[in-house]
């Protein structure tokens, strides 16, 4: 399901944020980490890290859904992931938040390294996972990154229409195709069944049509980020699974070096980890963040 709590904030003429915070509301005694969903998922990507007592107990989760999913919605049918970087920022600020740890799931690790170039004395550490730096370029191909265009315009023009669709309902297809590159084989029918149910709430009506679309162009017309990691300052603690589909892990081993000027720069590789690493391994996930907001939060 997505959010169940929005806000408006002003960028792009005005951006409905979807998100959920763990608790009643904001605990200022806390530290707060962001958490930022893949590619067609919603806020409950992060399900069972809302249910971590000792994750709750330690910190406040704030989980945001970017535009193109979710709740979330704007009055432009076109954005990037820098737009959807300011609009995190800005939930933040409208929350009282002035500093946060940030995980982003594969998409979402492209929008919390955009959060932190643009605010660096707001984040506070990193925490992608199944991600790249890069865009598919023919480098990123050659050592094992997949070529999306190919599978994934036909279905831009396929959501283009000229006229209202009003009966639009996101296809089986395309729901196969994002369990297929993102979830876990391990994961049960009835879970499968979820997401499958999630995607078609959310992507339905010619107003669904135009979110999948925008999303998906956001994601084809991206742009890289290698010449601009070097000044993330923050530390960033990068997990990556074995069994990512998209991005494997020669990239993330190579680039993790490129954080030339940050704190500190790990990357853990997770034996059998899926491309979304919250969905195949949550613990490891939990984990981590727990480490690394408590080796970076000042007492």
């Amino acid at each position: 399901m997505s959010a169940t709590t929005t806000m408006r904030v002003p960028h792009l003429g005005g951006i409905t944020a979807g998100y959920r915070m763990s608790g009643d509301k904001y605990d200022a005694t806390k530290p707060t980490s962001v958490l930022i969903n893949s590619m067609c998922t919603t806020v409950s990507l992060f399900d069972e890290m809302f249910a971590n007592t000792r994750l709750r107990d330690t910190m406040n989760l704030l989980a945001i859904e970017p535009l193109g999913h979710g709740a979330t919605s704007c009055p432009s049918e076109h954005f990037t992931y820098w737009d959807s970087a300011i609009m995190a920022l800005q939930v933040l600020e409208y929350l009282g938040i002035d500093k946060a740890f940030a995980l982003g799931a594969s998409q979402g690790g492209w929008i919390v390294v955009r959060m932190a170039l643009l605010a660096p004395d707001r984040i506070l550490g990193l925490l992608p996972t199944g991600t790249s730096m890069d865009t598919e370029s023919e480098d990123s191909r050659s050592k094992g990154a997949w070529d999306p265009k190919p599978l994934l315009i036909p279905f831009v023009e396929k959501w283009c229409s000229m006229t209202p669709t009003p009966d639009f309902v996101i296809d089986d297809v395309w729901c196969g195709m994002v369990a297929d590159l993102g979830f876990p084989k391990t994961f049960s029918e009835k879970q499968l069944q979820f997401w499958n149910s999630t995607l078609k709430s959310v992507y339905n009506g010619d107003k669904g049509r135009k979110k999948a679309k925008g999303a998906l162009v956001c994601l084809l017309e991206r742009d890289g980020l290698l010449l601009r990691i070097r000044d993330i300052k923050c530390p960033v603690y990068w997990l990556q699974g074995t069994q990512d589909i998209p991005f494997g892990v020669i990239l993330a081993k190579e680039q993790i070096r490129l954080f030339t000027s940050s704190e500190e720069a790990r990357l853990d590789i997770i034996e059998g980890g899926s491309h979304y690493l919250n969905a195949s391994n949550p613990i490891e996930v939990a984990d981590k963040l727990l480490e690394l907001v408590k080796n970076y939060t000042q007492v």
